[in-house]
């Protein structure tokens, strides 16, 4: 029996969350793409998703940008939220997709476009879905998308992300950062605190592969400018300091020039990895089992085995406390140094031997 939903003409997929998320869900819209050729596919995501997407090779045609939903929302978000909704609806969706997590607060949403056919992902007090696979914490996000697109009959065709770089992207970086030889970055930065390696030690790894010839550069975002100055600062040799300096498809683009990148286990160092970059992640051992790489050729993650906070002494492995202190302080600069010099020098000697 075929799980293909037949005349298919629209699909909208829901997941609308951050920069890593999207990467992770790369593969799955990839398989949708091939299972349903003809159709469009419509991302219900947020306003950078569409700044980012539009006009870019992919498998996704267009965004529609929906509001924060997780949790109450206030009046004015609601509002826009369901005349967003409303849009999407009346122009016919056969099959819509719910990506973005266990369901609670994003199945009634994929519920409200009125679609043929919804599959997706569920906890036990979600809304069904006429299709579903139970959301449990602890599987890799890419193999998570895979199953619930698997529900309307998409095999897999990769199982790691691939983003297109375009021209645009390559001009922008290149007016932020000459191409004058072998480039490395840094990635200082989490949106959670319990990711972030301490900024001395992204600096001595940094200072170490600049003394193997490689440009430094230090890459965040604009909220992030106090990481990245402290790691430029604690350097002896010369880096640069991007804090806000790059959209996200510039820093696509600066990332794929990089011989390698450093990085906390956050979005920019998946960006790498999809437009294939060599990256030495740091990760905590909980968030390595969803979000780590599945490969070793390019990829060196380094491991965090805390299991408990450092503060409190919760045991933070199905819950967590409210503190923030970093769960990786314990990864140490020689191991992180050890596999970036490895990789470093793999790219670069394969870049001048023509390999």
């Amino acid at each position: 029996m075929t799980l293909l939903v037949a005349d298919v003409r629209r699909i909208a997929v829901l997941r609308a969350n951050a920069l890593g998320d999207l990467m992770f869900a790369l593969p799955a819209l990839d398989a949708l793409r091939a299972a349903y050729p003809e159709a469009e596919i419509v991302l219900l995501g947020r306003g950078w998703h569409r700044d980012l997407l539009e006009g870019r090779p992919g498998p996704v045609d267009r965004t529609v940008v929906v509001p924060p939903f997780e949790g109450s929302l206030a009046a004015d978000q609601q509002r826009t939220l369901e005349a967003a909704l409303d849009v999407v609806a009346e122009e016919g969706i056969d099959l819509a997709l719910q990506l973005h997590g266990g369901g609670r607060n994003s199945n009634p949403v994929v519920s409200r476009l009125g679609a043929r056919v919804t599959a997706g992902l569920a906890t036990p007090d979600a809304e069904p879905l006429d299709r579903q696979v139970p959301y449990v914490y602890y599987q890799h996000e890419v193999l998570r998308l895979l199953e619930v697109v698997a529900l309307v009959g998409a095999t897999p065709r990769r199982l790691e992300p691939v983003f297109a770089v375009t021209e645009d992207d390559r001009d922008e970086a290149s007016s932020v950062v000459e191409d004058n030889g072998p480039l490395v970055a840094l990635h200082p930065g989490a949106t959670d605190p319990r990711r972030r390696w301490p900024p001395d030690r992204f600096a001595a790894v940094g200072d170490v592969l600049a003394d193997a010839g490689a440009s430094v550069v230090v890459t965040g975002s604009a909220a992030e400018g106090d990481l990245v100055t402290a790691v430029v600062d604690a350097m002896r040799n010369r880096a640069t300091g991007l804090a806000g300096r790059i959209s996200i498809g510039g820093l696509a683009a600066l990332l794929a020039r990089s011989s390698v990148v450093v990085g906390n286990d956050t979005g920019p160092l998946h960006l790498a990895a999809a437009v294939g970059t060599a990256t030495t992640g740091v990760f905590w051992c909980g968030n390595l089992v969803n979000a780590g790489p599945a490969t070793r050729a390019r990829h060196r993650p380094s491991i965090s085995w805390v299991l408990d906070c450092p503060v409190c002494g919760r045991s933070c492995i199905t819950d967590r406390c409210d503190h923030e202190e970093p769960f990786v302080s314990g990864v140490t600069v020689d191991e992180v140094r050890a596999s970036a010099l490895e990789l470093f020098h793999l790219a670069t000697d394969g870049a001048r031997s023509g390999r």
